[in-house]
């Protein structure tokens, strides 16, 4: 893989200010098994769920908003684009980003925008700041991965299918808390998970969740940056893999070579689900949360259909100082109240009463 594949922008680009939001509820994966007992093993202990008044938009406000008090003073109209991904945005014809822009009051000199690429939706909106940022268009521009994702009943993925997200402000490297070194990305149409318009819930091809889906993109995006910037494994202090369970990310960690001090901290998924879109950003939150100066972060999201993103970013003397400006993402993950099917089903709004 040559150095010339990886994507540098033209002048450096880091995160200004970054910020996650988990919703406080969760169902444990044994109470839906307990339900739907041909769901099978139950790939994560539990999952977060969204409340009766909380979707895309409201996550992406709240993870927005603990990415700008990290920002320090930085005037919200700075902000030239809020880009929102998530494949759950409350409206089918009405964009997420817009109003999230206005929530944040970065309106109305921005640029407001949504994207659906599964589960890399999120790192597919940090790119897009990154080189907004990286051509000198924009000093500032935010990104946010969220969704509330959904899961028919009875099916393998809702016992996955979870709620969250993070936000992350992009901006010049002199003020950031991580620097980008390069990214790379890596897509096929391999069409292992979708859902069709007037679907409630997506359908997947279970024989090609993994291999060649996950895996290949996962390894292929990884190896790839880290091959054209000449690192291995042992350059790296964190890495943040997507994860739609917990056998995914930990084997695909070890076949690139990491052990498991390395990507433990970015593993959520075992406690609060898959968040989709939201998944790799809330690992990487996680990460920047503890993260000391000089370390080497690898990042790579993955979205069905397919594609994955990887970044690599580098702590700056910068984080300490400023993370405890927001709540760390621990602090949401910790903020649980179970609750059972019943409630479960209520606040999913999978049962119609009209």
């Amino acid at each position: 893989m040559s150095e010339a594949r990886a994507m540098k922008p033209e002048r450096p680009v880091g995160i200004i200010g970054y910020g996650a939001y988990v919703p406080r509820y969760r169902i444990r994966a044994e109470e839906i098994g307990r339900v739907w007992p041909a769901t099978g093993s139950t790939p994560v202990e539990e999952k977060s769920v969204p409340g009766l008044d909380e979707d895309s938009v409201t996550m992406a406000i709240e993870a927005a908003r603990n990415a700008l008090a990290r920002c320090g003073e930085l005037d919200p109209r700075a902000i030239r684009a809020v880009w929102v991904g998530s494949e759950s945005h409350p409206y089918a014809v009405k964009p997420t980003g817009t109003i999230v822009a206005e929530a944040i009051g970065a309106t109305p000199a921005t640029l407001g925008a949504d994207l659906e690429f599964a589960c890399k939706a999120g790192s597919e909106a940090m790119q897009m700041a990154i080189a907004l940022v990286g051509s000198g268009m924009a000093d500032y521009a935010l990104a946010a991965g969220v969704d509330t994702a959904q899961g028919r009943p009875g099916d393998a993925l809702e016992q996955t299918a979870a709620a969250g997200g993070a936000a992350y402000v992009l901006g010049p490297a002199g003020a950031s808390l991580a620097l980008l070194e390069a990214s790379y990305s890596y897509v096929t149409d391999t069409p292992d998970f979708w859902r069709r318009p007037y679907q409630h819930y997506p359908q997947h091809g279970s024989r090609f969740t993994g291999t060649p889906a996950y895996f290949r993109h996962v390894h292929s995006a990884g190896r790839g940056l880290m091959e054209a910037l000449g690192y291995s494994a042992t350059d790296f202090r964190h890495v943040v893999l997507h994860q739609p369970n917990t056998r995914f990310p930990t084997r695909a960690a070890r076949d690139l070579g990491f052990k498991p001090e390395q990507y433990r901290t970015g593993l959520l998924a075992p406690r609060i689900g898959n968040t989709y879109a939201g998944a790799a950003l809330i690992g990487l939150s996680a990460v920047l949360d503890v993260a000391q100066p000089g370390d080497r972060i690898l990042v790579v999201s993955y979205g069905s259909g397919a594609g994955s993103d990887a970044f690599v970013w580098v702590a700056t003397d910068q984080l300490p100082a400023r993370r405890d400006l927001a709540p760390r993402t621990e602090a949401y993950i910790a903020r649980r109240q179970v609750i059972d099917y019943g409630l479960y089903v209520r606040y999913r709004k999978k049962l119609h009463t009209h």
